[in-house]
């Protein structure tokens, strides 16, 4: 295929901006692509910064401590997407970004190694106590002993959320000589011999180590009560590296000091200071045989690397192709390039008749269509257009007249 002009906008005139240190392979990935325009911060910014600092992006990379809310959409004009370098979209308003037609894309599959090698790990710390043998050592006292440790052969690992991550916990565990289980609301073919379980106390009843591997939603917060912690097998460990809305940690604290459960490790806090170096406090400080780590489940140098390789291109691709595969806001499509046309994108209202208007105006006014994709959710529809390069400037002025019109834009 001969080489094309891959944006019509110019390269130095887009605007990128990174937050809160993310990988430098993203940056390296833009600027190897010629854009020359890339703002990296290393910390969060808050809603009134970031109002200010998003007026003219075109492209906007955070993680999870910057919340992108309805104002700060609102004040993004020019913005046509936004990267989450982690595994989550929570900290974006979905709704508003669907409806200014803002494609949000993340990097769901980047870290999972990264958690499930530190879930393992953490498994055989707690279940040989180490915690507590680390304090003594450092306080001067002797504890050489067998009493409470364990081998993680032949234990059974309950895992809750069997997805990305769950299931290849579940893959690793298995591999270390463990019985696995999992609890999920979805119907999941099992890897292995893990065995699905119908309930969550029927899990806790069972399991040796419970490790959460699920999403933040309505559903999942507060999913562990009281009531569902006091169905755990006596002298269970208890693994939270999954997000911190969804344990009741009061009611796990009572867990811990009854000795109900012998051991845990948590990453994740309904509430987490915003910046390294800010005061933390937890129910669950100063208790033996408890591992607290300040969300790092899936901070490695390979996951960062992989995570800004990943979004980096997702959003290159959109900028460049139209391409909206993994996209949790713009209708997902893959798009082929198309010879001598000019790729026009069209965002509209999903109401009837939006598709008939675009091919309307177009035919009537003689522009002949070579080639169109069409995408559509509850929300909006996603139309990717090749027509006549000659013709695409007078294309694109019929299209920001269509009724019901979000946004288009001239690829090349």
């Amino acid at each position: 295929m001969s080489e094309r002009k891959l944006t019509s906008y110019p390269k130095e005139k887009i605007n990128i901006l990174l937050l809160e240190n993310i990988s430098d392979v993203a940056v390296s990935e833009f600027t190897s692509a010629g854009y020359t325009n890339v703002r990296k911060l290393n910390g969060a910014l808050s809603e009134a910064d970031l109002i200010e600092a998003v007026k003219d992006v075109h492209l906007l990379g955070i993680r999870s401590k910057t919340h992108v809310t309805r104002p700060v959409l609102e004040a993004a004009k020019k913005l046509q997407a936004i990267g989450c370098f982690c595994i989550g979209t929570n900290q974006v308003d979905l709704a508003s970004a669907t409806e200014m037609g803002v494609a949000v894309f993340n990097a769901p599959y980047s870290n999972t190694r990264s958690v499930a090698e530190l879930v393992i790990g953490l498994s055989i710390m707690l279940i040989r106590r180490i915690p507590d043998k680390n304090n003594a050592a450092h306080n001067g006292v002797w504890m050489k002993e067998a009493k409470g440790s364990y081998e993680l052969r032949g234990k059974t690992l309950g895992i809750v959320g069997y997805g990305n991550i769950g299931s290849q916990v579940s893959v690793l565990a298995e591999a270390m000589g463990m019985n696995v289980m999992y609890y999920d609301t979805e119907i999941k073919l099992p890897l292995g011999n893990a065995v699905a379980q119908r309930s969550l106390e029927e899990l806790f009843g069972q399991a040796d180590i419970i490790s959460l591997h699920v999403p933040s939603t309505k559903t999942t917060k507060n999913m562990i009560t009281a009531d569902i912690l006091k169905h755990v097998k006596p002298g269970a460990i208890f693994i939270n590296y999954a997000r911190g809305e969804v344990v009741d940690l009061e009611a796990l604290k009572e867990c811990l000091v009854s000795g109900q459960i012998s051991g845990a490790a948590i990453d994740v806090f309904p509430v987490e200071p915003e910046k390294n170096g800010e005061a933390f406090s937890s129910p669950l400080q100063k208790l033996p045989n408890v591992i607290l780590t300040p969300h790092i489940g899936g901070s490695t140098e390979e996951a960062q690397l992989n995570i800004g390789f990943d979004v980096s291109s997702k959003l290159l691709s959109y900028l460049e192709k139209g391409a909206s595969f993994g996209s949790h806001t713009i209708p997902s499509i893959s798009v082929p390039e198309v010879e001598n046309t000019h790729r026009i994108l069209h965002i509209h209202k999903n109401v009837p008749g939006v598709l008939s208007a675009i091919n309307t105006a177009l035919s009537d006014n003689k522009i002949n269509i070579l080639g169109q994709y069409l995408k559509t959710n509850e929300k909006i529809g996603y139309v990717v257009l090749d027509v006549d390069s000659q013709l695409s400037h007078e294309a694109l002025a019929l299209l920001k007249e269509v009724p019901h019109t979000i946004k288009t834009r001239l690829l090349y």
